[in-house]
């Protein structure tokens, strides 16, 4: 017996000796530029095969959403969204592994927020049933598609959608919840509004919500943003000065994703299972977005 005790401690004594020795993660950083001619580039998605989703902004101040594949650039755009560059112009926000995107625009039609998916050449329109307008953020393998919605009333909330089958998703206690992103799973990041006033973040697996905010965070706190096949998620902090940070949450452990050009301004936003990540920083706080990948050591 006492043998058998002894086996068991000095199991549980290499593994506690290889867990401790386990390296942490570094990040090389590479700017994402759409083409030679953009003046700014969003970079929101990326599918194991690196191909990234996301816009850009052209030598005309007209967006257009992208699909980047190494150096092949697909453009994107269609008549039914505002063709001005910000907010509400169209652009792609995830993409899977079949190379469908997912995003959403505002409708120069109705004024309101329109989503889609996006494959060879074809639009798919996604709405929740009698909104006032659908954010669609994010897609898995399987096709299952995640965001927001305003209901007839204008209050926020996320929501999924498998097959035609649409579920509006809310987090108790809070408001204005948003389903960023999901994964093979249907483990799907999301966010909300506390009563502070400060968002909180989240991994919701289709039952509970665990909380996953960035311990480094200020008061107005966690931006969740995508879910890998691993485990592994990204998104947004602020901290107590104001500032962005990107961040990881892998094996337990919270890091840090800040390009080196953008160290107060920098949001992670899409991961694959490589953990090659795509987001956006400024030079400046709050300026123009220049996208980045990283890679991990």
């Amino acid at each position: 017996m006492k043998r058998s005790l002894l086996g068991v401690v000095l199991v549980l004594t290499f593994v506690a000796v290889g867990m401790a020795a386990a390296p942490s993660l570094t990040f090389t950083f590479s700017d994402v530029h759409a083409n030679k001619t953009a003046t700014e580039t969003d970079s929101y998605g990326v599918n194991n095969a690196g191909a990234i989703a996301g816009d850009y902004v052209d030598a005309k101040s007209v967006q257009h959403a992208m699909i980047l594949a190494g150096k092949k650039l697909t453009t994107v755009d269609s008549k039914t969204c505002q063709s001005s560059a910000g907010t509400g112009s169209i652009a792609f926000y995830a993409i899977n592994s079949a190379g469908t995107a997912v995003g959403w625009c505002v409708s120069t039609k109705t004024g309101e927020d329109a989503s889609f998916t996006y494959a060879a050449g074809k639009f798919t329109a996604v709405a929740f049933p009698k909104s006032l307008g659908t954010q669609a953020t994010g897609i898995n393998d399987k096709g299952e598609v995640v965001g927001l919605y305003l209901d007839s009333n204008g209050a926020q909330h996320g929501f999924s959608k498998i097959g035609t089958k649409y579920k509006s998703i809310d987090v108790k206690n809070e408001t204005s919840a948003v389903a960023y992103g999901v994964n093979n799973a249907g483990d799907i990041a999301m966010y909300a509004t506390n009563s502070n006033g400060d968002f909180d973040a989240f991994l919701y697996n289709g039952k509970t919500f665990k909380n996953i905010n960035d311990p480094s965070a200020g008061p107005t706190g966690t931006v969740a943003h995508a879910p890998n096949n691993k485990g592994d998620v990204t998104g947004t902090y602020y901290d107590s000065s104001g500032n962005v940070h990107g961040w990881l949450l892998h094996g337990g452990k919270y890091y840090d994703v800040n390009d080196p050009k953008g160290t107060s301004d920098s949001r992670s936003d899409g991961i694959n299972d490589k953990i090659e990540m795509v987001g956006r920083y400024s030079t400046t706080l709050g300026g123009a977005s220049i996208g980045f990948k990283a890679t991990t050591k």
